[in-house]
């Protein structure tokens, strides 16, 4: 997935060689500044990785969890207020039925 967006890899950035010219940079201040590069490309790419792994297993819980989880009632809902309605239903379909008995 990263891979296919970026445009270097740490082994890119140490085998790159430059061509030398008269009065040009200093070869080991460069290599050392291109080691340090590498070294913040790795640790990059690796911090990459974790976030990208933590972010599946963040989302498969979510998910799991939405699975488990019972219907939300609507606010201010409780259960006597169900009851009652319930009740109020049955009186409704019922009638004087209820009464009776």
């Amino acid at each position: 997935m990263l891979a296919d967006r970026l445009k270097l890899t740490a082994k890119d950035i140490l085998e790159k060689e430059f061509k030398s010219k008269f009065r040009g940079y200093k070869q080991d201040e460069v290599d050392q500044f291109l080691d340090l590069i590498i070294k913040d490309y790795e640790a990059m790419h690796q911090i990459v990785e974790e976030l990208q792994q933590e972010n599946v297993r963040l989302k498969k819980q979510v998910e799991d969890q939405s699975r488990r989880q019972p219907p939300v009632q609507p606010a201010g809902t409780t259960n006597f207020d169900i009851l009652k309605r319930l009740s109020n239903l049955e009186k409704h379909v019922f009638g004087s039925k209820l009464d009776e008995h």
